[in-house]
């Protein structure tokens, strides 16, 4: 209740929106950095999202950030409406406000096509730098961006997972040099880096979806969001399914057709499952971290949840290693 009244009188002090009070707001969501409340107001319904820190390291820029990319995607029509930002309001922090979006979490077995299309829509859109991070190597920068996880804390209790994701760091670099001319002519796009299901909304009655989180994105290549989203470590981070092979052809030949790629079909299959190993190795490597964040440290968002998958996932490493 006492968020709810901080964010009533921001909103009103503002002029942002006008509310009657703490009754029209509802906590919606949160993730391991941000948390969102429905915002219901005589205009509509909106989303109030506050940050409490950054994965790209840009500290209380981070809010600004995430604006900035919506404002860059404001053409694909798959992602909210960015309508204000504000580094440090009274009493809550960094904020956004956006539009709200109706709909329920993607299903990976009715969605697959569905998922395809809101990606093509999003990578079709003009790539601006305007301030947004780039990540030309993909591979490279995945792996160096996962050594900095691995390393984040000396102390760490789980010395033998930290050997064997250093292993697997290594053979990312090597499939970085290995593959480099393989990415070189790809033309760069903005991409989500995060698209698990629950970062997908649905509304199956208007035969629409959007994608929304938008804290990590980067300017890249467009197999950096198809590798993640088939990734083992994303589908089951918020279900218990995997994505086979039949449904993996189904779902890269829906995006090839939603993106009017010329390139045969096998080819971006093959160029998935090399991003797919550098998400994997990322994935495990902020769960390495995360893990000390949770169990040494007071972090700011908790999930009992996340920490269960967090230790899952580790426990279960070689599972995902290739």
């Amino acid at each position: 209740m006492e968020k709810s009244c901080a964010i009533s009188r921001f909103l009103n002090k503002s002029g942002w929106l006008k509310l009657t009070g703490p009754q029209n707001v509802s906590f919606l969501a949160a993730g391991e950095y941000n948390e969102n409340h429905l915002i219901r107001a005589a205009e509509g319904c909106f989303v109030l999202r506050i940050n409490h820190g950054s994965q790209l390291g840009l500290g209380p820029e981070q809010i600004e950030y995430e604006f900035r990319v919506l404002q860059a995607l404001s053409g694909s029509g798959v992602t909210p409406k960015p309508l204000r930002v504000l580094r440090d309001a009274p009493g809550l922090g960094p904020v956004l406000l956006m539009d709200y979006l109706p709909g329920e979490a993607l299903d990976y077995e009715r969605d697959l096509e569905l998922a395809a299309r809101i990606l093509a829509a999003v990578h079709a859109q003009p790539v601006s730098d305007d301030g947004l991070l780039i990540q030309a190597e993909p591979l490279l920068e995945i792996a160096r961006e996962s050594l900095t996880l691995i390393a984040r804390f000396d102390d760490h209790p789980l010395t033998r997972t930290r050997d064997r994701l250093l292993r697997a760091s290594d053979e990312v670099m090597k499939l970085h040099l290995a593959h480099q001319d393989e990415f070189a002519d790809e033309p760069m796009c903005l991409v989500n880096t995060e698209v698990n299901s629950g970062n997908f909304i649905v509304d199956r009655s208007a035969g629409q979806g959007w994608l929304v989180d938008w804290e990590k994105a980067v300017i890249s290549c467009r197999y950096q969001d198809l590798g993640h989203f088939l990734a083992p470590t994303t589908t089951l981070w918020k279900t218990e399914q995997r994505i086979g092979p039949d449904d993996r052809q189904r779902f890269l030949g829906a995006y090839r057709e939603a993106a009017g790629l010329g390139i045969p079909l096998e080819t971006i299959g093959h160029r998935t499952a090399i991003l797919e190993r550098a998400v994997l190795l990322r994935a495990l490597s902020w769960c390495f971290m995360a893990y000390y964040e949770y169990t040494c440290q007071d972090r700011v968002l908790t999930s009992q949840t996340t920490l269960k998958r967090i230790g899952r996932y580790l426990e279960n490493m070689e599972c995902f290693l290739p």
